[in-house]
């Protein structure tokens, strides 16, 4: 899944983006609430994590322009606010769930993947395609019982193809959401991960090119 962080605290909304990528999620910063809604018009993000107290734009005026402007995308807000009254206020305004600063790095992870489960709700925690067997939550990938050592974006690239179920994914498409906005998209790193994914997948082959319009698994015959 691709994150947006919303953080005017330097070293915190690094620590979160650098554990987040850590967790195989592609994850960006935004330091207060104009670079959050600059950053929504140009990428395609799943879920933001937000803290209420913004500069600039109030995360709740951000929050509120999310759920407006981008109803697809799921808020996660943060807030060092522990009031019941605050809670309610900023679930009221379209937050999706709710995390009270300081808080346990594994729980954010957890309540993420959750959130990622309401954006596709019909998907189960693990994935099966044909003889492959891929644990999100783990982050183990298996093919024919034999475990693939993958490194995390060869990961997320193959969580992506598997949750396609056959269908082509662009090189675009897995930039935007394996990768993060550093991420230069005339690079050549797509085709390299495909390459060494579809080696260590190995024999016989899973995981095409159609030339031109992308990467897609398919049974094989």
């Amino acid at each position: 899944m691709r994150v947006l962080i919303v953080e005017d605290e330097p070293m915190l909304a690094q620590a979160l983006a650098a554990g987040l990528r850590h967790e195989a999620m592609a994850a960006d910063i935004a330091a207060d609430g104009q670079q959050a809604l600059d950053r929504l018009t140009v990428n395609d993000y799943d879920i933001v994590i937000l803290d209420r107290d913004l500069p600039v734009i109030h995360g709740d005026d951000v929050c509120r322009r999310i759920t407006t402007d981008h109803p697809h995308c799921r808020i996660l807000m943060l807030t060092a606010a522990v009031r019941l009254g605050d809670k309610v206020a900023g679930l009221t305004l379209g937050a999706d769930d709710y995390l009270a600063k300081p808080f346990d790095f594994p729980e954010l992870v957890a309540r993420l993947r959750a959130l990622s489960r309401r954006i596709t709700p019909a998907q189960p925690p693990v994935r099966h395609f044909a003889d492959l067997t891929v644990d999100p939550h783990r982050r183990h990938a298996y093919r024919k019982g034999r475990y693939l050592d993958l490194t995390r974006k060869e990961f997320a690239v193959l969580l992506l193809l598997v949750q396609a179920e056959g269908g082509v994914v662009s090189a675009e498409q897995l930039l935007e959401k394996a990768w993060d906005e550093h991420a230069d998209p005339f690079t050549n790193a797509v085709r390299i991960t495909i390459s060494t994914l579809r080696r260590k997948l190995g024999e016989p082959s899973l995981l095409h090119t159609r030339i031109g319009e992308g990467y897609y698994l398919e049974e094989p015959r």
